[in-house]
C-alpha cells in the first residue's frame, strides 16, 4: 500500500470536519506520522467546532513549539477562540504576531482583532485598535458599537452609530443589535424605542427574535415589567430562548432577593419551566449566571443537568409525566412555549418569587416570607396547570373566542404571532392546512361582502384572499381613494366578523385581468420611469403605495398580532415569469422588492409567487391548473398554491371556460396528498368588472370565472358542493397532515396508482388498521385517465375511478372520492322564461326567447357628435399615442384631419374603377373610420393593421378615426410602453399623385363622448340633457344615447339586464356605470357537446356558448338600485334594438340530485365520532338539497329510489321503483330551504333485492312568499 502524505491525511482531516465529526478529526490528527501547517490549523479548527476553546488554543501553543509559523488561517481561528475564553494573554500573543506578519492585516483581520480584544476585557486598548482601522466598513462599527454596549458604555456606543450615520454608511441589522443593547444598558428607553422603530421605517431593516429580545431586556432593565411582557404578547416573530431569558429577567430584577437553592423539589420544577420554555443548554448558563438558583457552588460543569438536557417535545412530555396531545388529535404535539403568554402578566414574578422564598436559607429569611412559601408556591402551579392546558387548546377555537364580540374596531381575535416550517403555516403556534377562498372585494358591492364571505366559510374555506388594486385605490397621484367597492378595511373586518383569515396580495402589480393589471395610468406619465424593474422613480412610488396600505392595516389593527385576521401578504405577482427579460435589473429589483417588503415590519409571513429565486425570507409559492408536483426553493419552506385555477375568464367574441367539479377536487386533493398545505382558490368568487375595470386585450365585463360562487354570488352546484365536501374530508385528515414531520410513507399500488400515508407511526401497507389507536391517514391516488383500477391495501380492496383521488381519513373507510360527485345539480334560470341552465355543462350567459318580456316601451334618445365636439380639443401634427392623450379618463379618442381631392383624383377611380383606401400599420383595441361624418369601416384586433376602402368627393374631405380602448393590458413585461391607440404610418391610397402620408399632418384631438363631459347618464343631470322620444329611425342607430326608466324587480334575488338586441357600448344605472357591453359572437367550432372530467386541464378544454355572445346578461346589483324609477342609459356604437332589452331576477330554479345507496356515508357522521377509530360502514349516505336565500323546495317534480335513469330535467322511472318515494321526499322537504334524505332499504324499502338502487330527485325552488304548489303523481 502506499503510503499516505500529510496532503492524504490533511483531506481527510478535512472530510470529517466537512461533515461535522470533529472528534473523529482529532483523532486522526493524533495518528499522524507527520504534519505541516495546514494540519495543525485544521486541529485547532477541530477543537474550536467542538467548543473546545481551550484545547484550540493549547493546540496553538503546541503548534508553535514544535516550530510551526502560523498564517493567518491560524489567527482567524485563534482570535475567535480568544474572544470566547477572554484571554488576554494569548489575545495579545496574536496582535504581536500579526503585527510581524503573520497575516495580512485587513480591515476584516482588523474587525476580528478589535472584537477580540473588546472580549478579552480591554475596552480602550480596542478603541485604540478601532480608530487606527482604516477603512472603516459597517462591520467596523458593529464591532465597536457591541462592544462599547456590552461593557456598559451605552452612550458612547450611541455616539459612534451616529458618526457611522455620518460617514454616510448604511447599518444593518447587528448595527441595530448593538445599538439596542447600548439603550438596554443605559436605561435609555426612549432612545431604545426610537431606534428600533426606524429600523422599519428609516431604514428598511427587517427585525428578527433577536432585536425584539433587545427591547424586551431593554424595558426589563428599566424595570417596566409589565412593558416587557406586553411586548412579547404582541411581537410579530416568533419568541425564541433570548426573548424568554429577557423576560424572565425582567421579572427577577425588581425582587433583588438573592437565590441559592436549599430545596431540590422546586429545582427540578424550575428546571422543568424552564425546559418548557425552550432553553435547552442555554439553561445552565442563564441559571447560573443570572438567577444563580440550579447548582449549588463548586459543582463540576459536566454535573449540570440542565445542560444535558435537550429541550424537544418528547424530552418536555418524559419530564412533566405527561402525553397530552393538541386538540386537532396529534399524539406527538405538546402546548408552545407561548403557553405562559395566556397567563397574566403576574404569573411570571410570582414564579420567580416562589423560586426565590424556596431558594432562600432558612436562618435569614425573615418569617413572614418564609411563611408565605407554600401557598404561593400551591397558587403558583395552579396557574401554570391552567395556562398550560388553555395553551394547548386547539389554535382556531383559542383565536375564535373573541370573534363576533360586536365591536367594529376589533379585536377580532386574540393576538397570535404567524410562522411556518417546512411544513406548513403556523397559526398561533400550530401547523395547520389551510383552505383559502379567492375573493377581490371591488368586483362585487358592499351589500354583497356579507353573503360571499359566509358562503365561502360555508364551503370550507379558512382563508379568503383579495388582491389590491393600486389604481382603485390611488386614480391620481396621492389622492387615496377608500370608499364604497374600494372600502378595503370594512372588507378585512367583514372577513374577521365571519372568523376567517385573511391573505393580502398587496403585489401592486396584480395582473388580475384587471385594467393595466392594476397600475394606474399616471405611474406611466412619470419621467424616466420603467415599470418592475432596477428604476428608481418606479420603485419611489411602488414603496410609497405599498407602505400606505401597510400602515392602514397596522392603524385598524388587522394583523393577527393586532388581534386582526391577515396572516399573510403577498409582494410582486408572477414576476419571474417575466425577470429574464429585465436581465440583472429584473435581479436586482427582486431582490429589492422583497427587502423593502420585510423592512415594512409587517410581523407575518411575505409570499412571491412564480419566483423560484425568492430570497430565504419570503415564501416562493405555485400559479397553476396543477401545483402537487411543486416544491418551493428551500426545505425550511412549505408548499403554497397561491392560484389554484379552478376555471378561466373570457374575452369578447370568444367561448366561455368550463373547469369540472372531478378536475378541480382531483387537483386540489393531490396537492394535499403530495405534501401541499395552503391551497388558495383562484377564483372562489369571481364577480363583475364593473365600470372600465376589466383587463385587455378584450376582456369581457363578467369575470364569473366558473367559480364556485358564481358572478351573481349563487352558489354553482355541483362545484360548489362537491369541494365542500372534499374539504371536509381534508379538514378530517389534518391531525396525520400536521404530525408527520418528514415525507410521507408512499407505497406504489400499481403502474399509475400510489398511496400516500400520514401517521403517527409506521404502517404495514397489507395489514389492517383496525384497532389500531394510531392517528392514521391516506390518499389513494388513480392517475390513469382511462381505467377504473381496484388496489389492494390496509388488508382490503379500493375500486379507484380513474383520475381520482380517495380520501381515507383513517387509513380504513373512504370518506371521498373527487370522481364520484354527490353534490346537486342547480340550474339556473331567469323569470322571463329564458332558456333554463345546468351548471354542469352549459354556460351561465343565455339569449332570452323571442317573445320574451321586455323592459320598457318608452324609450328617449340623444345622438353623440362624430368627430370634435369642443371642450378640450386642440390640434397638433403627427399622430400622438392614445393613452398619452386620454390618461385613460375615456375608452375613445377622436383623431380629426381634412384632405383636398382633385379632379385628377377623382377621374382616375372612375377611369380604372377602384376607390381610395386609408391605411394604419396597427391599431388596437377597435378603430372607427369616419369620412365626412358618416362610418365607413371598423377594425378590432390586437395591434393589427388596418385598410379600409373609402368613398371621398372632389374638394376637401374630413376624415375621422377613431380609437377605442376595450381594456389595458395586464399581463407582460414593458406594460408601460404597450400603450393604446395607432402605431406605423396611416396612409391615404390610389391618389393620382401616389399616396399620401398622413402620419405627421396636423390632426385635431378630442378627448372621450360628448355625452360622457356632459354626464348624460347621471341623474342629476337629465335637466340638461337634449333627449327625443325614439322613433323607428333611431333603432339600429350607431352613435346614439338611449335612455329609459323602470322599476325594480320585487323581492332579494339578483337582478340581469340582457343586452343582446344591443351592439357594442356602456350602460349605466343610476349613475353607475355596469360596464361594457358588446354582442360579439363566438365561433361556431371548438365547443364539446360533453366535457369527460379526466385527464390535464387547459382552458380550451370545457368551452360552451359556441355561435352564440359571449355575454348577454350583465348584472346591476340590488345596492344600485331604487323601488322605483331608476334611471338606464346606454351609448351604443353599432346600432342596437334596445326595444327588447328585458331585466330579469336570476335564481336556481330546478335543483336535481343522485346518490346511490353505496355512496360514502355524510361527512358530518366523522364528526360525530368520538373515538380516534370506528367504522363508519353502518351510516348511511344521504341525499341533500338546497335552494338559494330566500327560497323553498316548492315542489318535487320526480323522485325516484330504484333504477331512474336519464339526466337533471330529465329522469324517468326504471323497472326497479319504490311508489313511496314521491311521498316521503315531498314530505321531508317541501317548504324547507334545504333537506337532507338517507339512501336505504331501511327508509323506501327494498324495492328489488340483490340490485345496487339509486335515489334520484328533482325538485323546484321558489321564492319563500309564494305558497307550496300541489304534487303531481308520479
Amino acid at each position: 500500500m502506499v503510503e499516505r502524505d500529510a496532503i492524504s491525511w490533511n483531506t481527510l482531516m478535512s472530510g470529517y470536519l466537512r461533515q461535522g465529526d470533529a472528534d473523529a478529526a482529532r483523532a486522526l490528527f493524533d495518528e499522524m506520522p507527520r504534519r505541516n501547517v495546514n494540519s495543525w490549523n485544521m486541529m485547532i479548527t477541530a477543537c474550536s467546532e467542538a467548543g473546545l476553546w481551550a484545547d484550540s488554543v493549547g493546540a496553538f501553543n503546541q503548534m508553535r513549539l514544535m516550530g510551526f509559523q502560523p498564517d493567518a488561517a491560524t489567527m482567524a481561528v485563534l482570535m475567535s477562540a480568544c474572544a470566547q475564553l477572554g484571554f488576554m494573554s494569548v489575545a495579545k500573543q496574536v496582535h504581536g504576531l500579526l503585527q510581524k506578519g503573520c497575516g495580512e492585516m485587513n480591515c476584516h483581520v482588523q474587525n476580528s482583532l478589535v472584537d477580540m480584544i473588546a472580549k478579552c476585557g480591554c475596552i480602550s486598548e480596542a478603541h485604540s485598535l478601532f480608530a487606527e482601522t482604516h477603512p472603516k466598513d459597517v462591520v467596523s462599527y458593529n464591532v465597536m458599537v457591541s462592544a462599547l454596549a456590552q461593557h456598559g458604555h451605552g452612550k458612547d456606543a450611541l455616539k459612534l452609530f451616529n458618526e457611522m450615520i455620518e460617514e454616510g454608511l448604511q447599518p444593518d441589522a447587528v448595527t441595530f443589535l448593538g445599538v439596542l443593547s447600548a439603550c438596554a444598558h443605559a436605561g435609555l428607553v426612549d432612545n431604545g424605542e426610537h431606534y428600533f422603530e426606524s429600523m422599519g421605517t428609516t431604514y428598511v431593516i427587517q427585525k428578527s427574535a433577536d432585536h425584539y429580545a433587545c427591547m424586551v431586556d431593554l424595558y426589563g432593565r428599566a424595570g417596566l415589567i409589565e412593558e416587557a411582557h406586553r411586548f412579547v404578547k404582541i411581537m410579530p416573530v416568533k419568541p425564541h430562548a433570548g426573548v424568554w431569558g429577557a423576560l424572565l429577567n425582567a421579572c427577577r430584577l425588581p425582587w433583588n432577593i438573592p437565590m441559592s437553592p436549599s430545596d431540590t423539589g422546586i429545582v427540578d420544577y424550575c428546571e422543568k419551566v424552564y425546559m418548557y420554555l425552550k432553553f435547552g443548554k442555554l439553561v445552565a448558563r442563564v441559571c447560573t449566571d443570572r438567577f444563580k438558583c440550579l447548582f449549588y457552588p463548586g459543582k463540576k460543569k459536566q454535573d449540570y443537568r440542565a445542560a444535558k438536557v435537550k429541550a424537544n417535545h418528547q424530552d418536555l412530555a418524559n419530564l412533566l409525566k405527561t402525553d397530552h396531545a393538541d386538540a386537532a388529535g396529534s399524539l406527538k404535539t405538546l402546548a408552545p412555549p407561548a403557553a405562559l403568554l395566556f397567563l397574566p402578566a403576574l404569573h411570571i414574578p410570582l414564579l420567580l418569587l416562589c423560586f426565590s422564598l424556596q431558594a432562600m436559607p432558612a436562618s435569614p429569611s425573615p418569617p413572614r416570607l418564609r411563611a408565605l412559601r407554600r401557598p404561593l408556591l400551591l397558587l403558583l402551579l395552579l396557574l401554570v396547570v391552567v395556562g398550560y392546558f388553555t395553551a394547548s387548546a386547539s389554535a382556531a377555537g383559542e383565536l375564535r373566542q373573541v370573534v363576533g364580540s360586536g365591536a367594529d374596531d376589533g379585536p377580532f381575535f386574540e393576538p397570535f404571532n404567524v410562522t411556518y416550517d417546512h411544513r406548513a403555516v403556523r397559526i398561533g403556534g400550530q401547523r395547520r392546512m389551510l383552505v383559502s377562498a379567492g375573493v377581490h372585494y371591488p368586483r362585487a358591492t358592499p351589500d354583497m361582502w356579507p353573503s360571499i364571505i359566509a358562503k365561502c366559510k360555508e364551503g370550507g374555506a379558512d382563508v379568503i384572499e383579495t388582491y389590491i388594486f393600486w389604481n382603485g385605490h390611488e386614480p391620481a397621484k396621492g389622492q387615496y381613494y377608500f370608499e364604497e367597492r374600494f372600502d378595503l378595511v370594512r372588507f378585512v373586518k367583514l372577513v374577521a366578523a365571519e372568523g376567517l383569515f385573511l391573505f393580502l396580495r398587496i403585489g401592486p402589480y396584480a395582473c388580475a385581468e384587471w385594467n393595466f393589471g392594476g397600475f394606474p395610468v399616471w405611474l406611466r406619465d412619470i419621467p424616466g420611469i420603467e415599470f418592475r424593474t432596477d428604476n428608481e422613480p418606479y420603485k419611489a412610488e411602488m414603496q410609497t403605495f405599498v407602505t400606505k396600505i401597510v400602515d392602514m392595516m397596522k392603524d385598524e389593527k388587522l394583523y393577527s398580532w393586532q388581534g386582526g385576521p391577515i396572516i399573510l401578504q403577498q409582494i410582486e405577482n408572477e414576476y419571474g415569469n417575466i425577470q429574464g427579460k429585465y436581465g440583472q435589473a429584473g435581479k436586482r429589483y427582486m431582490q429589492w422588492a422583497a427587502q423593502m417588503a420585510l423592512g415594512l415590519d409587517t410581523g407575518i409571513p411575505w409570499v412571491m409567487c412564480r419566483q423560484t429565486d425568492a430570497p430565504e425570507q419570503i415564501l416562493d409559492t405555485c400559479n397553476a391548473f396543477y401545483c402537487d408536483g411543486f416544491k418551493p426553493n428551500s426545505n425550511n419552506k412549505p408548499t403554497i398554491w397561491t392560484e389554484d385555477w379552478d376555471g378561466w375568464y373570457a374575452d369578447w367574441g370568444g367561448p366561455l371556460p368550463h373547469r369540472p367539479a372531478e378536475d378541480s377536487a382531483f387537483a386540489v386533493a393531490r396537492f394535499y396528498q403530495r405534501g401541499g398545505s395552503l391551497q388558495n382558490y383562484y377564483m372562489y368568487f369571481g364577480g363583475t368588472n364593473f365600470a372600465r375595470t376589466a383587463g385587455g386585450p378584450l376582456q369581457i365585463t363578467s369575470y364569473d370565472y366558473d367559480a364556485p360562487v358564481n358572478e351573481y354570488g349563487m352558489l354553482r352546484q355541483p362545484k360548489w358542493g362537491h369541494l365542500k365536501d372534499l374539504h371536509a374530508a381534508i379538514k378530517l385528515c389534518e391531525p396525520a397532515l400536521i404530525a408527520v414531520d418528514g415525507s410521507p410513507q408512499y407505497v406504489k399500488l400499481g403502474s399509475m396508482q400510489e398511496a400516500h400515508i400520514y401517521s403517527s407511526g409506521k404502517v404495514y401497507r397489507n395489514g389492517s388498521m383496525a384497532g389500531n389507536a394510531q392517528i392514521c391517514s391516506a390518499f389513494l391516488a388513480n392517475i390513469d385517465e382511462h381505467k377504473y383500477v381496484s388496489v389492494w391495501i390496509f388488508g382490503r380492496s379500493y375500486n379507484l375511478p380513474p383520475w381520482s383521488v380517495s380520501i381515507l381519513p383513517d387509513c380504513e373507510n373512504v370518506a371521498f372520492n373527487t370522481a364520484r360527485v354527490g353534490a346537486q345539480t342547480s340550474v339556473f334560470t331567469f323569470e322571463s322564461g329564458s332558456p333554463s341552465h345546468s351548471s354542469r355543462h352549459k354556460p351561465s350567459i343565455l339569449l332570452p326567447e323571442v317573445g320574451g318580456s321586455y323592459l320598457s316601451s318608452t324609450w328617449w334618445t340623444s345622438k353623440e357628435t362624430i368627430g370634435t365636439w369642443g371642450g378640450e380639443s386642440f390640434a397638433t401634427q403627427g399622430i400622438l399615442e392614445h393613452l398619452n392623450v386620454t390618461k385613460d379618463t375615456s375608452d375613445y379618442l377622436w383623431y380629426t384631419t381634412s384632405i383636398n381631392i382633385s379632379d385628377d383624383d377623382v377621374a382616375l377611380w372612375s377611369s380604372k374603377g377602384v376607390s381610395p383606401a386609408l391605411t394604419i400599420d396597427q391599431i388596437r383595441d377597435v378603430a372607427r373610420l369616419f369620412v365626412n361624418g358618416k362610418l365607413a369601416g371598423s377594425q378590432v384586433g390586437h395591434w393589427v393593421s388596418l385598410k379600409q376602402p373609402v368613398q371621398l368627393i372632389r374638394g376637401l374631405n374630413e376624415l375621422t378615426l377613431l380609437s377605442e380602448i376595450v381594456g389595458l393590458q395586464n399581463y407582460g413585461a414593458f406594460l408601460e410602453k404597450d400603450g393604446a391607440g395607432f402605431r406605423g404610418q396611416v396612409k391615404l391610397t390610389g391618389l393620382s399623385n401616389g399616396d399620401i402620408d398622413l402620419t405627421h399632418s396636423v390632426w385635431t384631438y378630442q378627448v372621450g363622448l360628448k355625452g360622457e363631459a356632459s354626464m348624460i347618464y347621471a341623474p342629476e343631470k337629465q335637466g340638461f340633457a337634449e333627449w327625443t322620444g325614439m322613433q323607428i329611425d333611431d333603432i339600429q342607430s350607431p352613435f346614439t344615447w338611449y335612455k329609459t326608466m323602470f322599476n325594480s324587480p320585487e323581492g332579494t334575488d339578483p337582478v340581469a339586464i340582457d343586452l343582446g338586441s344591443m351592439g357594442k357600448g356602456q350602460v349605466w344605472v343610476n349613475g353607475h356605470l355596469i360596464g361594457r357591453y358588446w354582442s360579439l359572437v363566438a365561433p361556431e367550432s371548438g365547443c364539446p357537446s360533453s366535457c369527460n372530467y379526466p385527464g390535464a386541464y387547459s382552458e380550451t378544454k370545457c368551452q360552451s356558448n359556441c355561435g352564440m355572445p359571449t355575454q348577454s346578461w350583465y348584472h346591476i346589483p340590488r345596492e344600485w338600485l331604487h323601488e322605483s324609477d331608476n334611471l338606464l342609459v346606454l351609448f351604443e356604437e353599432t346600432g342596437g334594438d334596445p326595444s327588447k332589452i328585458s331585466l330579469e331576477v336570476h335564481y336556481t330554479k330546478t335543483i336535481c340530485s343522485r346518490i346511490s345507496e353505496n355512496y360514502y356515508p355524510p361527512l358530518s357522521a366523522w364528526s360525530r365520532l368520538t373515538s380516534g377509530h370506528v367504522s363508519v360502514d353502518t351510516v348511511a349516505p344521504e341525499l341533500h338539497l338546497q335552494c338559494d336565500d330566500g327560497h323553498v323546495i316548492s315542489q318535487i317534480k320526480f323522485a325516484s329510489y330504484g333504477t331512474p335513469s336519464g339526466d337533471c330535467q330529465n329522469f324517468s322511472k326504471g323497472k326497479c321503483h319504490s311508489s313511496s318515494t314521491l311521498d316521503l321526499v315531498s314530505e321531508v322537504c317541501v317548504g324547507n330551504n334545504k333537506c337532507a334524505i338517507s339512501v336505504s332499504n331501511d327508509v323506501f324499502g327494498d324495492p328489488c333485492r340483490g340490485v345496487l338502487k339509486d335515489l334520484v330527485v328533482e325538485a323546484e325552488c321558489s321564492s319563500s312568499s309564494q305558497t307550496k304548489e300541489p304534487q303531481d303523481d308520479m
